[in-house]
Formats: structure tokens, sequence, C-alpha cells
């Protein structure tokens, strides 16, 4: 069985020469004192705060993200019926020292961006989160504002992935998930209202300086059980996996950490993403099959760039918890995602 090594106690991240102080692992929230100043090469530090929430129709992102040489606000409504994007994105280049982003996703911290009449704002507080989004798209205004519950103790996993021989190299994320999400977008007249009984948001918070060229797999969902909330997240394929994965069961806040997992096809093989994937880990405690409805690809990977297969689907299975109870999921929306990325 893959080990899973799991933090309990707040670790330093980087050593004084950029090499990680730390050979990976998991912790249920983040444990991981981070100094953006100690990243090297600093001109290949990435940072990102990444929301997406969903009511299953209905798919909306809310990004920012400074990869040194550049930084980007982003917001996007999908219509996972019909295809329709709208999409409003800014671009400010050379901010290598410019936008500093909170050392932690999962405690309360606040950021803003405005520039050329965008503005993004992240107000995370102990038990909820204001997103906010002001642009244009198209000519018209573009608007989004929503609001997220944070449970009591609310427990995510954030991770630490090394990359083999590659000393200065770490990939540290925290997927915070489950959170009931309600708000609206707005572009022209035109007005879309999501509601808590229905939408859930994640939180994707990256830090990290990679290696030239990447891959994974990325999924993530959560709905309600017995009117309980029940979430999953699911990434693997980047770094060295070896100390711990990506791997984990939500329940009621809580984590419930599971093994390795794997598709029993992969389909960038053979472009099949349109058929069914099944999921299952080597510990017996997640099989789970998605069948989807929509294909939201994106990109192209030349000698740079990023290409990205995010599936939507319906999942039908079975996962157990770490007291053994197993929950039945039936036709609960969620996505996956494979990407390759390249820069």
């Amino acid at each position: 069985m893959q080990q899973q090594i799991e933090f309990k106690s707040e670790t330093t991240l980087l050593n004084s020469d950029g090499t990680l102080a730390i050979n990976g692992g998991w912790a249920r929230k983040n444990l991981f004192t981070f100094n953006r100043d100690l990243a090297r090469p600093r001109w290949r530090l990435k940072e990102w705060d990444f929301y997406q929430l969903s009511n299953g129709r209905y798919m909306v992102q809310i990004c920012f993200f400074n990869i040194s040489i550049a930084s980007a606000a982003s917001a996007t409504l999908l219509d996972l019926m019909t295809g329709e994007l709208i999409n409003s994105t800014k671009i400010v280049p050379f901010t290598i020292k410019k936008f500093p982003m909170n050392p932690k996703g999962d405690t309360p911290n606040y950021f803003e961006f405005k520039k050329g009449g965008t503005e993004v704002i992240f107000d995370t507080k102990e038990n909820a989160r204001k997103i906010s989004f002001r642009g244009k798209s198209k000519g018209k205004p573009f608007i989004l504002d929503f609001e997220m519950d944070i449970l009591k103790d609310h427990e995510n996993i954030t991770i630490v992935t090394p990359f083999k021989g590659k000393p200065t190299r770490f990939f540290m994320t925290t997927k915070q998930n489950c959170m009931p999400c309600s708000g609206t977008v707005k572009h022209g007249d035109r007005v879309w209202t999501f509601d808590k009984s229905d939408t859930f948001a994640v939180l994707d918070w990256g830090r990290g300086v990679w290696p030239y060229r990447n891959e994974w797999y990325w999924g993530n969902g959560a709905t309600y059980i017995d009117g309980k909330i029940f979430g999953f997240e699911l990434t693997w394929k980047i770094g060295n996996e070896e100390f711990a994965t990506e791997t984990c069961l939500f329940y009621d806040g809580k984590a419930h950490k599971i093994g390795v997992v794997k598709l029993d096809k992969e389909p960038y093989l053979d472009g099949s993403y349109m058929k069914p994937w099944h999921f299952t880990s080597d510990d017996g405690r997640l099989d789970l099959t998605m069948t989807p409805f929509y294909d939201h690809h994106s990109g192209a990977v030349f000698i740079i760039g990023m290409e990205t297969h995010q599936v939507h689907g319906l999942w039908n299975g079975h996962v157990i918890l770490d007291d053994g109870k197993k929950l039945e999921i039936k036709d609960m929306y969620a996505f996956c995602e494979y990407v390759v990325n390249a820069w």
C-alpha cells in the first residue's frame, strides 16, 4: 500500500536555498509555512487562487494567478448543456514582485486586484468566503458576486508534492471543497442566480515551482447525502507521490484519507473522453464511474501552453469512510479533468 504521511503540526516548507525542507506529505489544513522569497528559481514560481462552482447546469470559474512574468484575473460562465461561454481576462505583464498573494488559503485573508477596469476581491473569514469579479466581456459589463459557507472546523486536504531529482521543485496545494455557494452572474441585461441548495464551490489554492512539462488528473465534487455534505478530491499523475497522494473523501466537514486512485483506462490514450470513466482506489474504499455529458476542451500545447479536457458528468458507485460506513453515490454531478502543461 502507498504510504500517506500526515503532518499534524506547523512545518517549514523551504530551506534558505530554496530546497524543500520536507520530503512531502499531506495535512487536514495548511500547516506548511511558505516564504515565497525563498522560492528558486524565482521566475518559475507559480501562485494562484482558483474558485470553481457549479449547480450541474452552469459552471463558474474566478481566478487570480501570478506566474512571476505576468499576473492575470479572469472569470468564466459556462453553460454545460449548450456550451455557451462568457469570459473576461485581464493580464498584467512583468509582475515578479507585484500582487503578493496570501501564504495560506484556508485561514482568514483578503486579496484585492484592480487594474484597467477589472477588479477581483477574495475575502475569507473564519466561516465564510466572499468573492467578486468586475470586468467586461463582449463589450458588456460582466459582474460576478458569490458567498460560500465554511463548516465549523472544516477540514481540507493540503499536500506538498516534490519532483524527483529536482530539490527546488515542488507543488503545494489546498483543495477546500464542500462549500455551499450562492450568488449571481450578470452580463449586460442577463442574470444567472445560484442557490446554496444545489451549488457547491471548491477552492484550488496553489503555490509551487514546477519543472517545464507536467500532466495531471483532477476530479472534484460535492453534494448532499442524507442531509450532510459529502465530497471528494482526486488528483494524481503530477510529481512524486511517494509520500502521499492528493486523494481524499469529505463528509460532514471531516477529511477521510484514501489511497492511490487510478482509472481502468486513461482517456487521453485514445481520445475517449466522452465514454465512462471508472475510478478505483488501491485500498478498496472508492469505486465510482463518471458518465460524461460535457467535455470543456480548451488550449493547446506546442513549445509552451496548456491543454485541458475538463469533463463533467454524473457519478455513481460507492465510497467507504474511515469508520467503515459505506456511502452510495447516485447520479452525483462532478468533474474530472486531464491537463498537459508546458511552461
